[in-house]
Parts: structure tokens; sequence; C-alpha cells
């Protein structure tokens, strides 16, 4: 089945264009918000929070702190304080139970000129996507270790796209203008997805935060999948989709695995969801993820995943 030119427009039609939109708005108006806690304080001198993505302080009362941070600067040699140590714990519970890369879709002021870059790559039917391995991003995460371990500082944050881009839209974003540009370039004309899905070191981290986290993203009423791809098009982790969508047959029983999303590199971002027209997907827990098969479910599923052996997944 050829690929959609227009992923979602089922959806829109058989939903309406805000419903078939709503987690995109979503995420959108937590990562807006976000930035706005952030900015208003010197902006209008109206202090809820002090600091930025790495290290913050709301109300002048609940320290947060970025764990990558804090484990760069541990790295480092620095002896972090008390209130660092509370705020990475803070921080470090919340994402291990809603999931480690929500950070990603639904934080990262970054997530925004991706998500540009790929917009346009389907305006402009940009197809072209060199081939880079999505295990790239634990290798410069590891780096980034290994730097801050010689240098005696954490000095990947003063290239990081993620902390530039936040810290240039308080101060004034000077360099960050050509990291940022650096990035959106890469994911327009270089690699769909470049950035987020196979070399930021940030969502790497995260990643591995969100490795049993409690929400997830389920396929329960995917046997009402009809192939349209509109799933595989949006997801900026298309290699997630598969086994929960499509189910996986255990080899020592009849089960079947799924149909839960539990890849930890899925970032919970809900594209799946809204582009949906046969509302497969839904946001629920890990539970329940066995299903049990007679022999005749069986062949339903062997014969789906014969029918879909066929898609590619970038």
């Amino acid at each position: 089945m050829s690929r959609p030119l227009h992923p979602g427009r089922d959806a829109r039609v058989n939903k309406g264009w805000l419903i078939a939109n709503k987690w995109l708005f979503a995420r959108r108006f937590s990562q807006l918000s976000i930035l706005f806690l952030f900015l208003v304080g010197p902006w209008f001198g109206i202090w809820i929070v002090t600091g930025n993505l790495n290290s913050s302080l709301i109300l002048e009362t609940v320290p947060l702190t970025d764990p990558y941070i804090l484990l760069q600067s541990l790295f480092a040699g620095h002896s972090p304080e008390t209130n660092a140590i509370i705020g990475a714990a803070i921080i470090l519970l919340f994402y291990i139970l809603v999931g480690g890369r929500v950070y990603c879709s639904w934080v990262c002021p970054i997530n925004m000129v991706t998500d540009a870059a790929q917009w346009l790559r389907e305006q402009f039917k940009i197809s072209g996507s060199s081939t880079m391995s999505r295990k790239t991003r634990y290798w410069i995460l590891a780096a980034t270790l290994v730097l801050a371990f010689i240098t005696g500082s954490i000095a990947w944050e003063m290239v990081n796209p993620v902390s530039m881009l936040h810290r240039g839209l308080i101060f004034g974003m000077g360099l960050a203008w050509f990291i940022v540009l650096a990035v959106f370039l890469l994911d327009l004309l270089v690699s769909r997805r470049g950035w987020c899905s196979h070399l930021c070191p940030v969502g790497a981290f995260y990643s591995l935060l969100g490795t049993h986290s409690l929400i997830r993203v389920r396929a329960d009423a995917r046997e009402q999948c009809d192939d349209c791809m509109d799933c595989f098009m949006v997801c900026p982790e298309q290699q997630v989709i598969r086994p929960a969508l499509k189910g996986h047959v255990n080899k020592n029983s009849s089960d079947t695995i799924g149909p839960v999303i539990t890849s930890s590199n899925c970032t919970n971002c809900g594209r799946c969801i809204d582009v949906c027209a046969k509302d497969v997907f839904h946001f629920g827990l890990r539970t329940n993820n066995v299903v049990k098969n007679n022999t005749s479910n069986l062949k339903n599923i062997n014969k789906q995943l014969n029918h879909s052996s066929g898609v590619e997944v970038l």
C-alpha cells in the first residue's frame, strides 16, 4: 500500500479538525506554558520560576534539577548541593513514572523546531534521508559524560541545542541561532527526524529513564486497523509501533504480546492517536500486555504480519 500524502486526513474528516489535533495542541500548550513560566520573570518581573530547564526553583521553594546535568556534573568531579540532589530526585521520579521521553515531546523547545522542519519536508515532499543508526544518540550520550570527566566541566551544555535555545530566549540568542538553524536544516534536508531520533543525547538519557514507565500508548483496538499507514508516517520513532499494532507471537506459547507500545523510545506525543481515523490508539497503563489466543486468532495475526511485512520503518 502506498504511503498517504496527507496523514490524518481521514481522522480530520471523521472526528473534526480540533479533535484530530487535540494532543498536538496539548503538547504545544505544555511547551509554550513552560517557556512562559521561565520568561515571565526576566521579562515582566513576575518570578514564578527562576532559573532554566537545567536547574530551577519554583516559588523560591521547590527545586528542580535536570538529572542529566547532575550526572555530567558528577562525572566532572563536582560535589552537588543538597537542593540539586533533591531537584534531580523529583524529576527522576516523575519521568520514571510517566515516561522519560515525555520530556522530548511535551517540554523540550527544540521539538517545535524539528516538528516545523518535518512539516516542511511533507509540504515540499522532501523524501531523501541519510542513513543514521538510532544507537548513535547513545554513543553521543556516553561521549558527553567522557567529555565532562576529561574537562572537569559540563562542557556539552555549551553547545547543547536544548540549553542554548532556552538560554537564548531569556538572555539573547547570539550563537544559539546558528546551532538551532543547524538542527532545523539537518531535519529538513539531511535526515528525517535526524536530531531527535538519531543524535540527541538528552533524548537518549530520558529514554533510559522511561524503560518501565507506567503511562504508555496502547493499541487496544488494533483489530480495527485498516493499514492506512498514517501512524507510521507521523511517528518520530516509527519502529516502536508495529509490535503493539500488529502483535508478536510468543515463541513459547500461542500468546500474543501487545497492545502496549513498551519501547522507551516512544515519546508519548500522541501523534498516532490524533491521526488514526479508527481510534486504534489511546493513552493508558502498560499493564495487561499479553493476549490469549486461540488457533483462529493466531491465524489472523499471522495473516496480518505477512500482509504488513513490506512496511519500511525508517
